[in-house]
């Protein structure tokens, strides 16, 4: 049943679990996690490493499928969709930043940041490729492949991919987990510059403390269940 705070939330979960594996060798990745997240609005999900974050991340993006319960974005339910459904949904309304960066090496950052709309079939808004890529820097370094960037430089481009196809709902996996402190934060505050300024919903998983200061509300996590929520 669809209660009233999910319709009103960009993102929401109940009594999620996710389950790897199976038998004696099962991991219970998530444990019934049920979560809110409100439109327009930057939600940190804390936690150290094995606290489930990741895989609440996957989840949340229609990347990993749920083994219980339920996800839902806006008011369409994750586990009715097909995987050709998924796709099209995570191409229309889902931006991704993995901590890895996930650049192609052969392909500049214009390439690298084009490319979902490419396999859309799909042309970027001028005006708002403009406006990401001033935001974030970028315009100087469009002609340059990853090898040939910063690791500072590479997220941003990542960032800026994600944000190609102006999504409503941006989800981040520990995207200053390969960056120093002072470039983490720097290229954090540009991404929030960016989701504040447009109203889009930011879901960041991440180990630094110091995210809290920049977050509307704080979800923690401890062995795949919600320990703690903090702030709207």
């Amino acid at each position: 049943m669809t209660t009233s705070t999910q319709l009103l939330s960009a993102v929401a979960t109940t009594d999620l679990v996710k389950v790897f594996g199976s038998g004696d060798t099962a991991v219970r990745a998530l444990d019934g996690v049920t979560a809110a997240f409100a439109r327009a609005q930057f939600t940190a999900i804390m936690g150290p490493s094995g606290s489930g974050k990741s895989t609440l991340m996957h989840c949340l993006a229609g990347l990993d499928t749920a083994s219980a319960g339920s996800v839902r974005i806006g008011d369409t339910e994750l586990s009715g969709l097909s995987d050709k459904q998924l796709t099209l949904l995570r191409r229309q309304r889902v931006g991704f930043v993995f901590q890895s960066f996930n650049l192609l090496p052969t392909l500049t950052a214009a390439q690298n940041i084009r490319l979902p709309l490419d396999l859309a079939g799909t042309r970027p808004d001028l005006d708002w490729w403009d406006r990401v890529i001033g935001s974030l820097g970028l315009a100087g370094r469009l002609s340059h492949r990853p090898s040939e960037l910063s690791g500072g430089q590479q997220q941003r481009v990542a960032i800026a991919r994600a944000l190609a196809g102006r999504p409503g709902l941006l989800i981040a996996d520990e995207p200053t987990s390969q960056l120093d402190l002072e470039t983490g934060r720097k290229i954090m505050e540009l991404l929030l510059s960016v989701v504040r300024s447009e109203g889009i919903t930011a879901l960041v998983a991440t180990h630094d403390e110091a995210l809290i200061d920049l977050a509307d509300k704080v979800i923690s996590l401890e062995d795949g269940s919600v320990i703690g929520i903090e702030g709207g």
